[in-house]
């Protein structure tokens, strides 16, 4: 019984390559952003949900509003924003690799997986840093609470 070989449908490369190994590049930021992304994901949950006074009953706009306010928390959420949707695109490009073999289908999926994830960093950055729970000029009906004080 003879076992095909996994790479049949990569032609074979040579083995003294120079320059940078991008797949070895993506190999070690996968594991230095996962170990990254679970320190930001407990300390954003801990902040949350523990030392938060009122635990998860007082997230609410005004919370998140007030997060928003700060620039250490908009730069804290920005890194796990685009942490997590690199980690997510790079994760999603190893599996389109693996199993994927025709070379066009391989090539618009990677594409997609690029401009998805380029659209959500960019987007995602705007909303952080250009929110605002008060924006003059608008119904005082539809504002919250705490935006009349202001």
């Amino acid at each position: 019984m003879t076992i095909d070989n996994p790479n049949y449908a990569y032609p074979a490369r040579s083995t003294r390559r120079r320059g940078i190994n991008l797949e070895k590049a993506g190999w070690i930021f996968m594991r230095v952003s996962g170990v990254v992304l679970v320190v930001l994901i407990f300390g954003h949950l801990f902040y949350n949900l523990m030392w938060t006074p009122g635990g998860i009953q007082a997230i609410d706009f005004g919370f998140v509003g007030g997060k928003f306010a700060d620039p250490f928390w908009q730069w804290y959420d920005v890194i796990m924003l685009w942490l997590a949707i690199i980690h997510g695109s790079n994760g999603v490009r190893t599996i389109v690799n693996d199993y994927v073999h025709n070379k066009t289908v391989r090539g618009v999926l990677l594409w997609a997986i690029l401009l998805a994830g380029a659209v959500l960093i960019v987007l995602g950055t705007l909303i952080t840093f250009t929110f605002d729970p008060c924006p003059t000029g608008a119904s005082a009906e539809l504002l919250p609470s705490f935006c009349a004080d202001l």
